[in-house]
């Protein structure tokens, strides 16, 4: 993985003095919280419902185990003992004192971590597809690309000061496993006619509360030209977006109101003036950057004991078919850590469990961990002799779910439960979705399942692109939730639609085993996914499961 060099040492070290002058002066009241909230936000500090919350970023989602162990230690020294891993690939403290804030920085600091743009109207943390580097279908690593757009990104003088957020991810796989289609610049690796590769283009995704899949600018954009490419759209949007309305800034309506034809018409032309203007430095600090990302020195060993194992127990084989997928190496898995057990928060680990998870990724994973945009925690690179072991360390850690991708493997928001922009909950309603469906022991039959759920009409759950996605409104004070259906954020991706008026908050767990239920019922034997049901009969047998007279309906 990539270590700092020394500009990012003292670009990082120089950013936590400033900020530990600015608290101090919010401390002394030299500054007024309006005065306060511009600098903490340019350094991923937020003031929830109940505290503060740090956002710290996890760029392209790769953590070490050493940097797990010291999330853990900030967990236990200066918040309650836990992480909130997102899906953003990042991770949040929900409960920091303010005056503790530099010092978490500066810990941050010491494993070459930081919170810089993890909030602002700027670039985000880059987001990568988490199975990057060791996926069996991968065309290439997309996380040295991920690597150059946040070296480039990060205190860009132009782009500090966007008309909003902007979010970029990147996949180097043909099945998008980063939701490329959902983000203002959707990076896709492809191969052209002579077998180069380079990037499809997708400009204009996004959620929130104007739900849009992203617009393909460009079929193929040559590896040498990302950067002045990606700089090209950046700067189009800079110069047209909004600022007069913050619901209509983002760039998929700048898009939308300004038409594809010219803003692709708009970003070649300052593409043009832009690319001789790198003359190479980029792909010269690109060839760097590849050099840390060179795959590990993989063992070669039988992998025997793994089959016999899995043919022997029952337990490790329902967790092997759901935690494991294909690596590029045929002796070797890539491990899904489900950070879902029943009950449980989804995307919350103890500090325990990361320093089991840690010290798993140092013994059997090749010292690598990652975030899963899904927020799951992922050991890339694990022998096959070893699963039987990493198995055992994560049941006794209460890691071992084998879940991943089914029902209860559910997205959350922190909802009402944390967030001040939040009109109702979400943690309770994933909670108790999880509990219901193992207490009918049905998730395995069902199989394939995304349920995405938001607690207000930002989706910070990405609840559109669901395939049962739920909406937490406020209706004159009552909690309501709205269902979606047959939403995407693959390859295929999709906005899933309304199906009608909402439910109750009580009404919520019933209605989900309804639309399973249904689904059950009408599905094609064998291996018709609940998505490609939803896609074959449409949304009518459905809404007769959800609103029919054996389910109670609830006026929106």
């Amino acid at each position: 993985m990539y270590s700092y060099s020394d500009f990012d040492e003292g670009f990082v070290r120089a950013r936590v003095a400033q900020f530990t002058q600015q608290v101090e002066r919010r401390l002394d009241g030299s500054l007024s919280e309006d005065e306060f909230r511009p600098l903490r936000l340019m350094n991923g500090l937020y003031l929830q419902l109940h505290a503060y919350m740090l956002r710290v970023a996890i760029p392209y989602g790769t953590l070490s185990p050493h940097q797990m162990r010291q999330l853990a230690y900030i967990a236990d020294t200066w918040d309650k003992g836990y992480g909130h891993f997102t899906t953003r690939q990042n991770i949040q403290f929900n409960w920091p004192k303010l005056p503790d804030v530099p010092a978490i920085l500066s810990a941050l600091a010491d494993v070459e971590m930081h919170a810089i743009q993890t909030s602002g109207n700027t670039v985000r943390n880059v987001t990568a597809d988490h199975f990057a580097g060791a996926a069996a279908d991968e065309i290439e690593d997309p996380r040295p690309y991920a690597e150059l757009l946040r070296q480039w990104s990060t205190d860009h003088p132009e782009f500090q000061f966007l008309p909003r957020k902007f979010k970029i991810a990147i996949t180097g796989a043909p099945h998008d496993r980063a939701v490329t289609r959902a983000h203002d610049i959707g990076l896709r690796m492809v191969r052209n006619a002579a077998g180069e590769p380079g990037f499809e283009v997708l400009v204009g995704g996004g959620l929130g509360r104007t739900p849009m899949i992203g617009h393909v600018v460009r079929d193929f954009l040559p590896v040498p030209d990302l950067l002045p490419y990606v700089e090209a759209v950046l700067s189009v949007y800079n110069t047209l977006g909004r600022r007069d309305n913050k619901y209509k800034a983002r760039i998929k309506i700048t898009l939308h109101e300004t038409g594809k034809e010219e803003v692709t018409r708009m970003v070649e032309e300052r593409f043009a003036e832009l690319r001789p203007l790198f003359g190479g430095a980029d792909q010269a600090l690109l060839a760097d950057i590849r050099a840390a990302f060179a795959p590990p020195a993989f063992r070669n060993a039988p992998t025997d004991g793994f089959d016999a194992f899995y043919k022997a127990d029952p337990v490790f084989r329902a967790w092997a078919d759901t935690s494991l997928a294909a690596h590029r190496n045929d002796q070797y898995a890539i491990v899904t850590i489900s950070v879902k057990a029943h009950g449980d928060t989804p995307g919350d680990a103890t500090s325990d469990q990361m320093r089991v998870m840690a010290d798993l990724a140092e013994r059997y994973g090749h010292s690598d961990l990652r975030i899963s945009h899904e927020q799951n925690v992922i050991l890339p690179h694990v022998h096959k002799s070893d699963l039987p072991a990493v198995h055992a360390a994560l049941v006794q850690a209460g890691l071992g779910t084998a879940n991943v991708g089914l029902i209860s493997d559910i997205i959350a928001c922190p909802g009402m439960d944390y967030c001040a922009l939040a009109t109702a909950r979400s943690i309770p309603v994933a909670q108790e979705i999880a509990l219901r469906f193992k207490e009918l022991d049905l998730e395995h039959e069902v199989g394939p399942m995304k349920i995405k759920i938001s607690g207000c009409i930002n989706a910070c759950g990405h609840h559109h692109v669901g395939h049962i996605g739920i909406l937490g409104l406020d209706r004159a004070g009552v909690e309501n939730y709205q269902i979606t259906l047959g939403g995407d954020g693959s390859e295929t991706a999709a906005i899933g639609e309304k199906m009608g008026p909402g439910f109750a908050y009580d009404q919520v767990v019933p209605a989900i085993e309804r639309l399973v239920r249904a689904y059950l019922a009408h599905r094609l034997e064998p291996g018709e996914t609940f998505l490609l049901a939803v896609r074959r009969l449409g949304l009518d047998p459905f809404k007769a499961a959800l609103y029919g007279t054996e389910g109670t309906q609830d006026a929106a």
